[in-house]
């Protein structure tokens, strides 16, 4: 990869209607046991296709061994209980049946290890993988346990790292964690959000990122959406410590929100993987609509540490929606890299990846 503006996205893909229920959160595997096993690896080599096919430079697995970005990984790990449900809050947004913590949280083996090896086996470009953050995971259970989110956070944090370790040695050069919660708790957040998400990546030496966004494209993130006015700032709270911790990218929404561009310039320094494709719409972006994003951003990033991508999650669309948003989004992109100078567009980005990637 020897071009800036590299793409890549942020969440899920749909998975193919043979694996799971098509346009569904929580989509129900259609296949069981060894099928399911099967099935899994070759939705992986046709999100590995698609994704290239379509100009995507940094691939991810679109969450296509998963059903949902938080609790796949949760329901794999000791003291939490998904028979015993309670209802909750999830980002004070919505309620939700969710597993509840019964004892000590643990990770007895690797989650996503095998499918992350089987991943880098499909393509020589750089690859991204998706953890929850610590504060996201403890909004989506109830604590019957610790009765601190604080301490549980922590607790979720090591997992967290043990788990990123695993998976920087198969080969990911980039591992995101998600952490919607940061647009909503603030004061958690500051006193020790940001302290555990670094806790999380700690002594990493694969790239890493945060992705900070609000929400799928559902009925209730649209409902919240509509009542943060003409502005949404949520990122004045977070992006400050941001730029001053440890970790690489930082993701965020932009594409069609009220957020302010110009707070982008608070996180000056970092690469920012910029969300140029609107998830709450069916409308598929132009190529130029993209490159208009993108512009934009540039007032506010380095050309040489700009990343597009999407605003979240895109596991609701149908396929061909899907697709043909990031054929948009690399079309987009590949307009403002020859809006760019010769000699940044030849600038090389392998320090965008480890050296376990072959570029």
């Amino acid at each position: 990869m020897n071009h800036i503006l590299p793409t890549s996205i942020v969440g899920s893909l749909p998975k193919p209607s043979w694996l799971a229920q098509p346009e569904t959160l929580w989509a129900p595997w259609r296949l069981q046991g060894d099928e399911l096993v099967e099935g899994k690896q070759d939705a992986l080599r046709i999100v590995v296709k698609e994704q290239s096919d379509r100009g995507i430079d940094i691939v991810s697995d679109g969450e296509q061994t998963r059903q949902h970005f938080v609790t796949t990984f949760i329901e794999h790990l000791d003291g939490v209980d998904f028979e015993q449900r309670a209802t909750v809050r999830i980002r004070d947004r919505y309620d939700a049946s969710v597993p509840t913590v019964v004892g000590d949280v643990r990770r007895s083996k690797p989650i996503f290890v095998d499918d992350a090896r089987f991943l880098r086996q499909q393509t020589d470009q750089p690859i991204k993988w998706a953890l929850p953050g610590p504060m996201t995971m403890i909004d989506t259970l109830y604590d019957g346990h610790y009765a601190s989110r604080e301490k549980l956070a922590w607790e979720f944090a090591t997992i967290l790292n043990q788990e990123a370790r695993d998976l920087e040695a198969a080969g990911v050069d980039i591992i995101q964690f998600d952490e919607p919660a940061f647009n909503v708790y603030f004061d958690e957040m500051k006193d020790w959000g940001v302290a555990t998400l670094e806790r999380a990546t700690a002594g990493l030496r694969a790239e890493t990122a945060v992705h900070i966004c609000y929400g799928y494209g559902i009925k209730a993130n649209t409902d919240w959406k509509a009542t943060l006015g003409s502005e949404w700032r949520q990122y004045e709270e977070s992006f400050p410590l941001l730029q001053q911790s440890s970790i690489d990218i930082i993701s965020l929404e932009c594409h069609n929100s009220r957020v302010p561009i110009d707070l982008v310039g608070l996180v000056r320094g970092k690469k920012v993987m910029l969300g140029a494709i609107d998830v709450a719409s069916e409308k598929v972006e132009t190529p130029e609509e993209v490159a208009a994003t993108l512009r934009n951003a540039l007032q506010f990033v380095d050309e040489d540490k700009l990343l597009p991508s999407t605003n979240c999650g895109m596991a609701p669309f149908s396929r061909d929606l899907a697709l043909a948003k990031l054929s948009s989004l690399s079309a987009g992109a590949r307009i403002v890299r020859e809006e760019l100078s010769p000699a940044t567009q030849t600038l090389n980005l392998n320090s965008t990846t480890s050296p376990s990637a072959i570029t």
